[in-house]
């Protein structure tokens, strides 16, 4: 919902200032249309409709995987592709990976987003009504800014819709705010009040392969990325962190462990190994053997250390598998998608 809209157009009518909080109470709490907002007037329920969109967004596809994930393919306004996904854990946990651009404009050789052509950032409001779509299939609990794009290049819109989050019931402390490593916006959310979570994408800790795998890290060398996490640490004392695509033959020796033992400081990182989803890159995912002794390394090393579950692969939603393709199976911003739009 367009909220700066919305509250332009009750001015407009000479609505009472409450009006705005109370309509956004109902759309917080899963109404899907003004007319199921009983407390107002009919006559203020009908020109709205006529009026405000209830959603900057819509819905061009809705896919559900097997283990309970949703995949939604949105279309803006002005006709660009976002994809958000739900993820629905054993534990009761309802948690979101949210996208902030349409496209992403750093090209990470792994990553199918960044294979597609970046439009632009999404608004506040864009970003907020991904939440609230799924909002309006049942609750949700935690959020991961960790679909198509770059957070920490449209912080202005990824902090505004993060202030209204607790509203549709995703605390800021259940809120966590992946980046590449792009500085400028690691340091502005070291100074910011709502206490959210920070998530590096490291992937290498060799800066010649990370430079490979992650051109930005050539702007951003990942020893002034590590300074910059522990500043946060330091000012949040809330552990930062670490996303590790787990690469066969790339990334996943003990060397390379041992290596990324070395850089990290368990006081300051937590990682999580992601195993790779397919994404029609020439990489292929390491296997659980692997991964295992990867884990293993820095279990010995005292570095804290998960292997993330894989959610949402046989509808292209799991993690790195964020794009929309088009009806002839390329990926771009302009083309007509079908269901195999996926999460980052």
């Amino acid at each position: 919902m367009d909220l700066e809209l919305l509250e332009h157009t009750l001015s407009a009518r000479g609505e009472p200032t409450f009006r705005a909080r109370q309509i956004w109470r109902w759309a917080a709490h899963g109404a899907a249309a003004f007319d199921q907002m009983t407390d107002l007037p009919r006559g203020l329920r009908e020109s709205l409709a006529a009026e405000v969109p209830f959603s900057t967004l819509t819905v061009e596809q809705e896919s559900r995987a097997r283990d309970g994930t949703v995949k939604a393919l949105f279309r803006t306004g002005d006709g660009r592709p976002v994809e958000a996904v739900l993820m629905v854990y054993r534990d009761g946990r309802r948690s979101l990976c949210i996208s902030s651009q349409s496209g992403c404009p750093l090209t990470c050789s792994f990553c199918a987003t960044g294979q597609m052509r970046f439009a632009r950032n999404l608004t506040a409001s864009e970003i907020l009504d991904q939440a609230l779509h799924f909002r309006r299939l049942g609750p949700v609990d935690h959020a991961v800014f960790m679909g198509m794009g770059e957070p920490m290049m449209n912080l202005d819109g990824v902090l505004g819709a993060c202030a209204r989050m607790p509203d549709v019931g995703i605390t800021h402390r259940r809120t966590a705010i992946s980046t590449v490593g792009w500085i400028p916006g690691i340091e502005r959310l070291t100074e910011e009040r709502m206490p959210i979570r920070l998530a590096l994408s490291l992937h290498a800790a060799d800066p010649a392969l990370r430079s490979e795998l992650m051109p930005v890290n050539d702007r951003y060398p990942l020893a002034d990325v590590l300074s910059a996490c522990s500043a946060f640490y330091e000012r949040k004392r809330r552990k930062v962190f670490v996303e590790y695509v787990m690469l066969a033959g790339v990334n996943d020796s003990h060397a390379q462990a041992s290596q990324l033992a070395d850089a990290l400081d368990p006081r300051v990182y937590k990682v999580n190994l992601i195993p790779y989803n397919p994404t029609g890159s020439a990489f292929s995912g390491s296997s659980p053997k692997a991964i295992a002794a990867f884990k293993a390394e820095l279990d010995r090393r005292g570095l804290d250390a998960t292997v993330r579950l894989t959610r949402g692969r046989d509808i292209d939603a799991a993690c790195g598998q964020l794009a929309v393709r088009s009806f002839d199976g390329t990926r771009g911003v302009g083309a007509p998608a079908d269901s195999t739009a996926a999460g980052s």
